[in-house]
């Protein structure tokens, strides 16, 4: 029998590595840009093109490359940074396995141009899909450009996973805003379709934040600073009222390298326990110097991952650290969110000792069924003559949606903890989850509207302005037609505001900001742009967005009206968003239990 193990030729070991180390045309952009900060660029412009789909290019003022170098760059696991195993514990670069310009080289085009300083002419060397070229000596200035083109142009099916540009230019502004955050001291510039999105001048750490997530930021930071023999740490986190329903602004790095580190972040929100809201997110942007033979970073090909040797003693440190943060610049109220603001003691009042008992008057004359009629015992059970209680029940092969639609009767439902509703149907009973019911209400009625094209503005007294960091402005403006024809009319927008004249009639004027900070937390999701309805998202941002709230009391004719409508949805069963909002208890269910 013949041999069947063999050696896999070079380029397709290459697409292999490649489908670790380039998931994205971000992970092509992160690379490229740590390559120029090891090249020790202090000018990076980064030139995306179709949400880099078409063209990714990075040009630097680095030390550039040899003509040998500029051609072995290119080979699978030839670095210059490591030379032993034990190099791998002592690294001060971003890139070590040598694994980043093969793995991009072997599913894309690539035209690489480097000159040194020293030498007279640089050099080109053009690559197509991990297959040589050409090489030939060119005149530039001392520096190196990477252009990146047409990627997976050899793995269709890895092309038709990208997701739609906006979704794909996030990652590639998310990659650069982590890696200029990481180098306040470089300038950075980012263009997508020639139109500049980024221009860093150097800057301190505070100014690079408030240059790339806006101005108003500058007043939600507080300041972090501790030094440990273990640890340095270093950098900012957002006051607790500026917390977000939705995560972002979140930043860990380690030795100048961002990481993710679930650890790491629920330390964060226990330094913050008590001082936000449940399901919101504090921003932060925490920097940790360690010594580098304390960490292993060489734990995942994109090297976001880390493992410390001290996990549980950063823990307790950086938990520490921000609580005394927070503390020492007054911004840690007590707060309970369950307590009631109108029961509390007035200040005046809380010194103060009463002069003289107060006096009790008793009316010993009160008798409280004086005059009252009494009802006879019969009436109790008026009508109970017409209601069959042995009725059997009937059987059906209906879906359950429709079988709970069609067994519900009306009986009276009971409100239970503020968050769920109890109603009988014919075969038991039925739990309903009262805010997942009631965006699923509001999602078919506003998808009705919004397909049927009939949108009732309503105008503004005062216009609303509202600000964004420019990544959420570029977004909005992409989707400004949609806003429009959706009852949206905006007096004015620019860079990281805009003004609103007018506003769908379906929508409460209190709620605008969060519409949008719902409507742009959809946009970055990962949805497929081709297959995708616009109106769907806004039709779920509103359901959202109006919907009754977990805690809100229901008066009994609101709890039925509810119960009502949901029954007669199309998809009673789930939320717009795919959870569930009701259950169903049979009668043998509960006759087991009892």
């Amino acid at each position: 029998m013949a041999d069947i193990i063999h050696l896999l030729p070079d380029h397709i070991a290459n697409q292999i590595a490649a489908g670790e180390v380039v998931q994205r045309p971000a992970s092509v952009v992160k690379e490229l840009l740590e390559n120029a900060i090891d090249a020790g660029a202090d000018n990076i412009k980064l030139l995306v093109k179709d949400a880099g789909k078409t063209s990714i290019q990075v040009i630097d003022n680095g030390s550039g490359m040899s003509m040998t170098d500029a051609r072995m760059c290119f080979e699978r696991h030839a670095t210059s940074k490591i030379s032993k195993a034990e190099d791998l514990f002592k690294l001060h670069t971003k890139g070590f396995r040598g694994e980043a310009l093969a793995s991009i080289a072997a599913v894309s085009h690539v035209e690489l141009q480097t000159k040194r300083d020293e030498d007279e002419m640089g050099s080109r060397v053009s690559i197509e899909g991990s297959k040589f070229i050409t090489q030939e000596p060119i005149a530039m200035p001392t520096g190196t450009s990477v252009h990146v083109k047409n990627i997976f142009f050899n793995i269709p099916a890895r092309r038709n996973f990208l997701k739609s540009d906006n979704v794909e230019t996030r990652h590639i502004i998310n990659e650069f805003q982590r890696v200029a955050l990481a180098h306040p001291k470089l300038t950075f510039f980012m263009y997508h379709n020639d139109k500049e999105v980024y221009h860093l001048s150097e800057a301190n750490l505070k100014k690079r934040i408030v240059s790339i997530f806006g101005y108003k930021s500058n007043e939600k930071l507080v300041p972090v600073n501790e030094q440990t023999p273990l640890v340095n740490i270093s950098g900012y986190v957002g006051k607790p009222e500026f917390a977000k329903k939705i995560r972002g602004e979140q930043f860990f790095f380690v030795n100048d390298r961002f990481v993710k580190s679930p650890y790491l972040e629920h330390a964060i929100r226990a330094a913050f326990e008590g001082l936000i809201a449940p399901k919101k997110h504090p921003s932060y942007f925490l920097y940790l110097k360690v010594p580098t033979e304390s960490i292993d970073i060489n734990i995942h090909p994109t090297k976001t991952e880390i493992k410390f040797e001290n996990e549980k003693d950063l823990y307790a440190i950086i938990r520490a650290t921000v609580k005394h943060s927070l503390g020492q610049y007054n911004v840690t109220p007590e707060l309970d969110f369950k307590r009631n603001a109108n029961l509390d003691i007035p200040y005046s009042y809380k010194n103060k000792v009463p002069q003289q008992e107060p006096p009790i008057k008793i009316d010993r004359s009160f008798n409280p069924f004086k005059d009252q009629k009494q009802a006879s015992w019969e009436s109790l059970y008026t009508g109970a003559e017409n209601v069959d209680f042995l009725k059997p029940l009937e059987e059906t092969e209906l879906e359950q949606s429709q079988l709970i639609s069609q067994e519900y009767i009306g009986f009276r439902t009971q409100q239970l903890h503020q968050k769920y509703l109890i109603s009988s149907i014919k075969s038991g009973l039925v739990l309903i989850h009262q805010t997942r019911a009631h965006q699923r209400i509001l999602y078919e009625h506003y998808l009705s509207e919004l397909s049927d094209g009939e949108i009732v503005s309503q105008k503004l007294l005062l216009p609303i302005k509202l600000r964004f960091n420019k990544l959420d402005m570029e977004l909005i403006k992409e989707m400004q037609s949609e806003l429009e024809n959706n009852g949206f009319l905006f007096e004015k927008i620019d860079k990281e505001s805009l003004t609103i004249a007018a506003f769908p009639a379906y929508l409460s004027e209190t709620v605008i900001p969060e519409f949008f900070q719902s409507f742009l937390a959809a946009q970055q999701e990962e949805i497929p742009g081709q297959h995708f309805s616009k109106t769907d998202v806004i039709a779920k941002i509103l359901a959202k967005t109006n919907a009754i709230s977990v805690g809100k009391s229901l008066t009994p004719k609101e709890q039925e009206e509810l119960v009502d409508k949901l029954f007669s949805c199309k998809e009673p069963n789930y939320s717009p968003f795919g959870k569930k909002c009701l259950t169903t208890l049979t009668k043998e269910e509960i006759e087991k239990r009892l």
